[in-house]
């Protein structure tokens, strides 16, 4: 079965194969993929990082050899730590920018080098809510995952990811991990709250902050006040999401 790595900044991951089809996740330079399905202009693609299925365009990765991706599959993510950075190409000099949270363990398969701020998160839970002030102000963007646009779980994914926890792509999924908290009380800085609608199903997630408050991607990352009905909006005075569940992941 083939495989891919993302050479670009960022590319987009859609529902189907094309152009006008929903965004349903952003490719960070250096994420590794299975390749699902081939066509002549598109391909569908599995993450190896969060198992996130879609289409990108056949122009906009290369192909991946089979023994790296196991490997780098399997080892640490080396991840940017500077909210925009670049690559060089050493072998015509021109440059690439990347993101927060671009992978770098394969620079030298795609001829690249990289001068800025990286590391390997060391799964320090205490570091979560620091690492998602990264991302303040940041605008809702569906599908997103980036400090241009981001959307809830992609922003509770890279707040985790930037510490070395891996989390699934969207809230549904993410609200099967870790151990449910009975209250409020129970949580700590670094612990998800998840959100319904009217038919029960999940469709929002946020992280939890020191003092009932929480941090999460809806218009814009911002911070709100957290109580037992659900995530308080003191701007408009209204209950903008209805709690759920409370999950500690880590």
């Amino acid at each position: 079965m083939p495989y891919g790595i993302c050479d670009l900044s960022v590319v987009p991951l859609r529902l189907e194969p094309s152009d006008d089809s929903l965004l349903i996740s952003q490719i960070l330079y250096g994420e590794v993929f299975r390749i699902l399905d081939s066509r002549k202009k598109w391909s569908r693609i599995k993450l190896a990082d969060d198992g996130c299925e879609g289409w990108i365009d056949n122009k906009q990765f290369q192909d991946f050899p089979k023994d790296l991706y196991k490997s780098t599959s399997k080892d640490k993510i080396n991840i940017s730590l500077n909210l925009v950075d670049f690559v060089k190409d050493l072998s015509s000099n021109e440059l690439c920018t990347i993101v927060l949270g671009s992978h770098l363990n394969s620079l030298e398969f795609l001829n690249h080098s990289f001068e800025g701020k990286s590391t390997i998160p060391n799964s320090i839970k205490a570091n979560i809510v620091e690492s998602a002030f990264y991302y303040l102000n940041t605008p809702y963007l569906q599908g997103g995952k980036t400090p241009f646009g981001i959307d809830a779980a992609g922003f509770t994914q890279m707040a985790y990811k930037l510490n070395g926890y891996k989390l699934y792509r969207d809230a549904a999924q993410q609200s099967t991990q870790g151990i449910p908290l009975s209250f409020i009380e129970e949580s700590e800085p670094g612990d998800l709250a998840f959100f319904d609608d009217s038919e029960g199903q999940i469709i929002h997630v946020g992280i939890i902050m020191d003092d009932n408050y929480i941090i999460h991607s809806d218009g814009k990352v911002r911070i709100d006040r957290l109580d037992h009905s659900g995530i308080y909006n003191a701007e408009k005075g209204i209950h903008t999401h209805k709690l759920r569940v409370i999950k500690k992941i880590v």
